[in-house]
């Protein structure tokens, strides 16, 4: 027998669903036909790139999209959503069950676009990090727990659109020791510490301040696995990013002041 909380919960596990498929073929039009339209139209510098470039062009054109999309939605979840934050186990879904959703079509897209253009685009970390959140996403949509961790993991997607600008300074040749390709540059590292590094303190104090708790013994050894095997998988593929990019920055950095300098004594 269902109560009309049950049976209300049952719809939104469908519409979760939905919005997956929808998320999917929105993102795919995007990358296929609109990328194309509206960079070709504002950015006289995409006419002149390859073939191979303009595929990578559309492709992180809308993982940007993407990023703000979610990555906003789930501030928003966190700032107002006090069901979820006071219960991050068990709390009510729902805002968070769409914005996974989102994400979930997104990264289907992604997986299956890395995966065609292979020898373009694809890198393994990319395929390990994204197998690993849908996995844990499963459990979000299927049943709903974890309503939380699920959203606060969104909140590293506020770092993307910087990424991605990285690599959009460089496929229109602005010099790197620029000053919008070097404030970019900067402002990459520093949100991506914020979004992705320092707030794996607070994500872990909550993590563990579940463990052993009734809620955390109710979800089971699959949604408990899930939940931990991918956190600690995001986590490495995180500090390996963050020191790559703490690296390229600190050299960006040292060969614009030599650059400066050298202007300054000629």
């Amino acid at each position: 027998y269902k109560t009309g909380t049950d049976i209300g919960m049952d719809d939104w596990t469908h519409l979760s669903y939905a919005v997956v498929v929808v998320s999917f073929v929105i993102f795919q039009l995007l990358f296929s036909f609109m990328s194309h339209l509206i960079s070709d139209s504002v950015f006289q510098g995409y006419k002149k790139l390859t073939i191979e470039k303009q595929t990578e062009w559309n492709s992180r054109f809308v993982s940007t999209i993407h990023a703000l999309i979610v990555g906003f939605f789930c501030l928003y979840i966190l700032w107002f959503d006090d069901v979820v934050n006071s219960d991050p186990v068990w709390g009510d879904p729902r805002l968070v069950k769409l914005n996974v959703a989102v994400t979930s079509g997104y990264l289907i897209y992604d997986l299956l676009l890395l995966i065609r253009y292979w020898k373009l685009m694809g890198d393994a970390f990319f395929i390990c990090h994204h197998l690993a959140a849908l996995y844990a996403y499963s459990y979000v949509l299927s049943r709903g727990v974890l309503p939380y961790f699920a959203n606060f993991r969104l909140i590293s997607e506020l770092s993307t659109p910087f990424v991605n600008q990285r690599w959009f300074f460089d496929a229109l040749c602005f010099p790197r020791s620029s000053r919008p390709v070097l404030c970019n540059g900067v402002a990459m590292t520093v949100v991506f510490f914020l979004v992705r590094i320092a707030v794996i303190p607070t994500y872990y104090a909550r993590v563990f301040s579940t463990f052993g708790t009734e809620a955390f013994e109710k979800l089971g050894t699959g949604p408990q696995v899930a939940w931990i095997v991918s956190s600690l998988s995001l986590e490495v593929l995180n500090i390996i990013w963050m020191y790559k990019i703490f690296r390229g920055c600190y050299k960006a950095l040292v060969r614009a002041k030599k650059i400066q300098d050298s202007n300054h004594l000629k």
